[in-house]
This record gives C-alpha cells, sequence and structure tokens, in this order.
C-alpha cells in the first residue's frame, strides 16, 4: 500500500530540521513511558514481600499501569486536537511524576495500584499519543526512520534504568528508588517543550469570510446556521468513521489478540530469571540485553521499511514480525540456565523491537495522517482491555502451573495474531486491487457515453435545416436571394 498522500493536511512537513529536535523529544517521552512499565518489574519481588500479595496480584501494578497508558488514548487525542502536542506532554510529565512520589506512601497493594497504576499510567498516556502524533506531523518521506528512532528511546533508557532500579532498590529499598524516580519522570516535561507546534496557516473565521452578513442583516434578515449536534461535535476529535474502515478492523483485531500475550513475557522475564536459581542482578541484567537488542532492532527496522521493496508491503513485514516474536516465546521454556536466558532475550529484544517500530507505522500506513490521530486513540482504548487482562492471566497461570505454561501460551496468541494479520492484509491488498479495478471500468465506462453522447450531438448539429424539418414533418421553408426580392419589389411598383 502507498504512503498516504500529505497535501490533506493542507502544509508540507519539513522532513528533517527542527523535526530532528522533535524526534529527540519524543525518544525521550516515548523512553519513559514504555520503559517503566518494563523496568519497574524489577522491584515486584520486594513489593509482593512487603505486602503478602500473589504473582497474580502483583502482575496487576503493571497491568493497570499499562492499561491505564493505552485506556488514555481517546483523551490525549482530543487534548492534543484543541491544545496541541507541547501542553498534554509537560501535563502528563507532572502527572506521572507526582504518582510515583505518591506511590512511595502506599500501606497496601490497593494504593499502588492507584498511584502507580491509575494516575502515573494516565500520565505516560499523555507522555506517548501527543509524541506518536508530532513525529508523523513533520515527517512524511522519512517518517518511517524518524518513528524507528523515537521508539528506540523505550530500549535505551531501559538498558541503563533497569541495572539502576536495581542499584536503587539495594540501597534505599523500594520506596526511597521510587521517590528519585518520579523526580525523574518530570524529564517528560522538559521533552515536551521541545514539541514546537506546526500545522496550515491559520484560516479565517466565519465572520471573515461573510463580513457582508453584518451590512446585509439590516435590510433582510440572516438566516440562523445549523448547530452542530454532540455527535458531530465529537467526530471532528475523534473519527468513528474508521470502524467502517477494512484495514483498521484487521489491524486492530489483530493487534487485541497480540496484546493479550505482548507484555505478559516481559513483565515476568526477571522473576523467571530468579526462579531458575539466576542471581538478583544477573536476572535485572537480562532486561538490559533485551533493551539493547531492541534499541538496535528499532532505528534498523526503520530504515529497512524505508525502503524501496518494503515500504509497499509494509504490512507484511509487520505480521511477520510478529510471528517471529511470537516464535521466541514458544522456544523460551528450552532456556534452563542463565547462557540460555541470555540467548532468549536476544531474539525477544529483536522481535519485540521489530514489532514496536512498525506498530504505528502500519497504523498511520492504513488510515493516513489526517485520520492518524483519532485512530491512534481509538486502537489504545480498545487494546488496553488485553493489556489490563493479559499480565495477570500470565500470572495466574504461573501461580497455578509453572512459568514454561505461561511463555507457551503467549508465544501461541502472538503466532496466531501475526498470521490472522497477514491473511487479513493480504485480502485487503486484494479488495483494495479489485475496487481500484473496478473504479476504472467505471470510469473508463463513464467516459465513452460522454464520449458516445458528444458524438450523437455534433452530428445532429451537422445535419442541414432542411434534413432537420423534413426529419420533424415540417413544410421546408423557401429561402430568397436578394435579386429575387429586389424584383418582386419592382413588380408591386409597376
Amino acid at each position: 500500500m502507498a504512503p498516504a498522500v500529505m497535501g490533506d493536511l493542507g502544509y508540507t512537513p519539513p522532513d528533517g530540521g527542527w523535526g530532528w529536535v522533535v524526534v529527540f523529544g519524543a525518544f525521550i517521552s516515548m523512553g519513559f513511558s514504555y520503559s517503566f512499565c518494563k523496568a519497574v518489574t524489577v522491584f515486584f519481588k520486594e513489593i509482593q514481600q512487603f505486602f503478602g500479595a500473589s504473582y497474580s496480584e502483583i502482575a496487576w501494578i503493571s497491568s493497570l499501569l499499562l492499561a491505564a497508558m493505552y485506556a488514555g488514548g481517546p483523551v490525549a487525542s482530543i487534548l492534543v486536537n484543541k491544545y496541541g502536542s507541547r501542553p498534554v506532554v509537560i501535563f502528563g510529565g507532572v502527572l506521572c511524576g507526582t504518582g510515583f512520589i505518591l506511590a512511595t506512601f502506599s500501606t497496601s497493594i490497593i494504593q499502588m495500584y492507584i498511584c502507580v497504576g491509575v494516575i502515573a499510567g494516565f500520565g505516560f498516556s499523555l507522555n506517548l499519543q501527543p509524541s506518536v502524533i508530532v513525529v508523523g506531523k513533520y515527517f512524511q518521506k522519512k517518517r518511517p526512520m524518524a518513528n524507528g528512532l523515537a521508539m528506540a528511546g523505550s530500549p535505551v533508557i531501559l538498558s541503563t534504568l533497569a541495572p539502576v532500579n536495581q542499584m536503587l532498590l539495594d540501597k534505599y529499598g523500594w520506596r526511597g528508588s521510587f521517590l528519585i524516580l518520579g523526580a525523574l519522570l518530570l524529564n517528560c516535561c522538559v521533552a515536551g517543550a521541545l514539541f514546537r507546534p506546526i500545522g496550515p496557516q491559520a484560516t479565517k473565521t466565519k465572520k471573515d469570510k461573510d463580513p457582508e452578513k453584518v451590512n446585509v442583516s439590516l435590510v433582510e434578515p440572516v438566516k440562523p446556521e445549523k448547530k452542530e449536534t454532540c455527535m458531530e461535535r465529537f467526530n471532528k476529535v475523534l473519527d468513528l468513521s474508521l470502524f467502517k474502515h477494512r484495514g483498521f478492523l484487521i489491524y486492530l483485531i489483530g493487534n487485541v489478540l497480540m496484546f493479550i500475550a505482548f507484555y505478559a513475557p516481559i513483565v515476568f522475564l526477571a522473576p523467571y530469571g530468579k526462579h531458575v536459581g539466576v542471581d538478583e542482578y544477573s536476572a535485572a541484567f537480562l532486561l538490559s540485553v533485551l533493551a539493547i537488542v531492541d534499541m538496535i532492532a528499532r532505528p534498523a527496522t526503520g530504515m529497512i521499511a524505508n525502503t524501496k521493496w518494503i515500504r509497499p508491503r509494509i504490512q507484511y513485514f509487520f505480521s511477520c514480525s510478529v510471528i517471529f516474536n511470537g516464535v521466541c516465546h514458544l522456544l523460551c521454556p528450552l532456556a534452563t540456565n542463565y547462557a540460555g536466558l541470555v540467548v532468549y532475550a536476544v531474539f525477544f529484544g529483536l522481535g519485540f523491537g521489530m514489532v514496536c517500530s512498525l506498530l504505528f507505522e502500519t497504523l498511520m500506513d492504513l488510515v493516513g495522517p489526517k485520520r492518524f490521530s483519532s485512530a491512534v486513540g481509538l486502537v489504545t482504548i480498545v487494546e488496553c482491555v488485553p493489556l489490563l487482562l493479559g499480565p495477570p492471566i500470565g500470572g495466574a497461570i504461573v501461580d497455578a502451573f509453572d512459568y514454561k505454561y505461561m511463555f507457551l501460551e503467549c508465544g501461541a496468541i502472538i503466532v496466531f495474531s501475526g498470521v490472522f494479520l497477514f491473511v487479513g492484509n493480504f485480502y485487503n491488498y486484494r479488495m483494495l486491487r479489485k475496487e481500484a479495478e473496478a473504479a476504472k471500468r467505471e470510469e473508463k465506462k463513464d467516459i465513452e457515453m460522454k464520449d458516445g453522447a458528444s458524438l450523437k450531438k455534433h452530428d445532429y448539429d451537422q445535419v442541414s435545416t432542411e434534413d432537420k424539418a423534413e426529419k420533424n414533418g415540417n413544410e421546408v421553408p423557401s429561402v430568397k436571394l436578394d435579386s429575387e426580392k429586389s424584383e418582386e419589389a419592382n413588380g408591386h411598383q409597376c
């Protein structure tokens, strides 16, 4: 599928310049949003022992954090459409920092759910969605590369944050660590300040367009303008017609299936390492290994996706990346020692980075930049349900059986979602070709009919006046020459 045309936006994206500064801001903002969901799992063992919680109960912290981050998508999209990306990201940075600072005073697991899961999660949502949207406004030709670089923020920050969290935990405990992390998250406000607004030039208001109405109203009444309904106003900020878009629905269903099992392996990677006998620092280092490979995979995938061979087939590329990610989890139970877990983390990081790099690029390829803001909001609100249920389901499987069954379940679900996306995209491409061919045939038929009608009219105009009269059954009028008329006039005079 060809990239969507940017002309609908009313301006030409610069594809560089200040756009690279915006990419850096998105790198920080999106990096904190995604990495904290994974890095916070280092504290789970201690928090679990402190509150006496089960694996399933402790998994709800990550689950609520991810669900709130995605559920806030429509709210973030509406705020971006109204106020722009810059103030929304700054407010999000304040909110997620406040959530982690408040969590240090928690006395129950429920309070942890509210502070880290809901408050900080919603703050991360206000960081994530505007960052994705603003990068799409600055880039067109280099958009896959820009998205890949921005998405690389998560593994870069995670590779540093995982061992740092373990160090903070040993020195200050989980409460002191959360206080420091809350202060660190305020850097998202700095990232948001870099998001300079861009877009078409301001247009005249309705009053400016029709200045004559003021004068005319003194003579004749002006018809009252039709008021917009609540649904029409809502559709301006969140386009619900996307649910009639075939490609969008295929993308949405495939992603909902994938996200049921997408984050559970990350949540339980470090605990699984400790379970097989790996020391705490080495278990935390598994997340760093995953993050380092992920960090390389995301921009590399963006550059590959930007090539002339892959970009028209980017939906297939995304589907294959999802399948590869699922196969990695299916093979994870074979890793029973630290060396095996490192190999698993390497391939997991590669598959995870490929999927994350293409996640939003494929969505923009389907719906176009004009509807992208609404599409992101709708996708994230729907995806929050599987994100909410995924880690607790994985924790329940670990409580009831063993870690290996959790990895097998996640791998099977992700592989199935990848196959669904591949088949669905094949069907979508085929239907698009058929619809394009049918439109061409219809257009050709219309042109032929118009040409035939104009040809008949032209032939009819060429017929002489006598032929037309005979055809209509009228008497042919006689045409007299000027000489005949003058002779008749002379005869009358005589």
